[in-house]
Formats: C-alpha cells, structure tokens, sequence
C-alpha cells in the first residue's frame, strides 16, 4: 500500500519538486511511526507480580522457564516468611501471591480483595527432629520446642490435628512461630528439638544428618492442601485472560513436575535456591510426599481447614467461601 501510495504521488508530481516528495516521505514515515505504535501497544503483556517463598510447595513457578506466556509477563517476586508475602498482598506491592489457606482466609475475613484460583500442591510437609535417640515418637515432644512457620499455617493445624489424636495435650508442647529458612539451623543449634514446615528443610536436615523427618504430612491428613495461589480482585477485573493463562500453565507444569523430578528439580535451582538433588529427593522419597496433579481449589477442602482453624482456636472467623474461591480458571485448565 505504501509502494502504491508513492507511484501515485510520483505520477501527481511529475516526477518534480523533490520538497514535495520529501514532504510525502516524511508523512509517510509518520504514518509508520503510527503503526508500528499501535502493533507496539497490542503487543503488550500484561505484568503480573506473584509472590512466593522459597519452598517445595511453590515449584510450579518453574513454569516461568518453560512456559512462553502470550499474554502476561510473570514477575516472581521472593519471600522470606509468610507476614512479608501477607502484607505485600494487603497494600497490594504484588498482583497475586501463594500464601497458606490458612492466612488467605484471615486476609479475606479481614477485607482484602483476595480470589483464591488454584492451590500450590498437596501434602508436602514434614515433622522433623533433631538427630539423635531422644526423640523416637509424638510422645517424646512433650516439653520441647516445635517450631512451626505461622500461628495461622496448615502446620498448626497438622500438628496440633496428630497431637489430638494421640492423646497428648498441645499445652505440652511449646510451639514458637520461625521463618521456615531459619529451622534448619536452628535445629542444628539446638534452639529447638523439632519443626514441623514445608519442604525442602525437613528433606534437606536429613541430608545434612542434624535431623530425621518423624512424620509426613500426608500421614497425618492424606491429601490435605496447604499453600494457595491468591489473585486480588483489581487484576482480576483487568486481567482475567492473563489469570486464565497462568493457571493453564501452572496446572500443565503440576503434571510435568510429577511426570520428570529430575528436570524439575534442576529447574528449582533459579527460584528455591536449594541444591536439585535436595529437591529431587523430595519428589521421589515416597513420590507422594509432595502433589502437584490436583490443584483443583475445591470448596470441601477449604471448608475442612476452616473448621480445623475452628477446632484448634486457631481463628473464630468463618469466611464466606462461594466469595473467596473462584474455581472457575482452574475448571478451564482442567476441563472439567
């Protein structure tokens, strides 16, 4: 069209006064400069901040180094401790955020705009001891300190759930809240006797020999969910294709994570920080330590956590959950 545009103008002009095609040039040029402004302009992804910690249940974020995203750029954004990721969430510093149900519950009830999508994985976390003869059961905890990563986590729940069921009173127990990195070392240090946590710690203190995982979580609650991926509501009104692309991807990768645990764990290297044999470790010993091919955020699981929360006097809120779960990127994702 432009070549044509130009012979017309040529033949107009006779082929004469070289201002007059300089000026046609220069229009001409303006008008790709328009162009390529507007290709420029439907070209652009929308940015999407997500929060996580460095932990086993967020490695479906290996799906930012496989994956090529058409319409959203994912900027994964690095947590030391749950408070950090929940307040980043609250004053809205990131988009969307994997958080424990637990805290995603409290952040709904106290009036964060927050959507849950999808969860994180299933099962996943360990009770683990110091190494060593003392402890050999859930009895011998009675009177050491057990450290869990928030008040308000899945691992108060589980602990205090297997405690309950064995007849042993929390009140004998001293649980303290710790940054999940801090535990390892801390065990080793002996600043407390045991941690229940997420994955990769209890896997990595094994390896390390300052300690010896006592539980799985799985043992406890078979299948339970833990951490789920939380969208606030203004990125959702302005960008519901890019949460619906986000969850196909995570959801593919779930599978693509239980289908090759050596490639996903040296894949982990970039946003766990954690050694792809540590990694590797924990998806094969058992292979159901840790899930990733059930993300669905089902209502029944929720419920379940929120009534534990109940139970254990974790919170007395009850959050309306039809408004808080928002199923319907992970029913797309999963065909259902």
């Amino acid at each position: 069209m432009r070549e044509l545009n130009r012979r017309s103008f040529l033949k107009v002009s006779g082929g004469i006064a070289l201002l007059g095609v300089a000026t046609y040039m220069g229009v001409a040029g303006c008008g790709m400069k328009e162009t390529e402004k507007i290709k420029s302009a439907s070209n652009q992804k929308t940015t999407l901040k997500l929060g996580y910690l460095p932990i086993t249940d967020h490695l479906t974020l290996i799906a930012l180094s496989r994956a090529a995203f058409s319409g959203v750029k994912v900027k994964a954004v690095k947590f030391a401790s749950w408070p950090e990721i929940a307040e980043s969430l609250k004053y809205g510093a990131i988009d969307a955020g994997f958080t424990l149900v637990p805290i995603g519950l409290e952040l709904r009830q106290n009036g964060v705009p927050l959507k849950a999508v999808l969860l994180g994985h299933r099962n996943g976390s360990v009770i683990t001891v110091k190494a060593g003869e003392e402890i050999q059961s859930l009895n011998d905890l009675r009177g050491k300190k057990v450290a869990i990563p928030s008040r308000f986590s899945t691992h108060n729940i589980l602990i205090r759930k297997i405690l309950a069921e064995k007849g042993i009173d929390a009140l004998q127990v001293q649980l303290l809240e710790l940054s999940p990195p801090e535990m390892v070392q801390a065990l080793a240090s002996g600043q407390i006797d045991a941690f229940i946590v997420a994955e990769p710690f209890g896997a990595q203190a094994e390896l390390q020999k300052v300690g010896r995982v006592l539980m799985l979580s799985g043992e406890i609650w078979p299948d339970h969910i833990c951490c789920v991926l939380n969208v606030r509501e203004d990125f959702i009104e302005k960008g519901r294709d890019a949460i619906h692309e986000l969850v196909n991807v995570l959801v593919d990768t779930g599978i693509f994570i239980e289908n090759n645990p050596k490639e996903a764990a040296i894949l982990s290297r970039d946003y766990l920080g954690q050694k792809p044999e540590v990694i590797e470790y924990v998806l094969t010993n058992p292979a159901d330590r840790v899930t990733f091919h059930n993300l669905f955020p089902s209502r029944e699981d929720f419920l379940a956590t929120q009534l534990y929360m109940k139970e254990f006097n974790i919170s007395t809120n009850t959050v309306d959950l039809d408004n808080y779960i928002d199923d319907s990127f992970a029913r797309k994702a999963y065909n259902l």
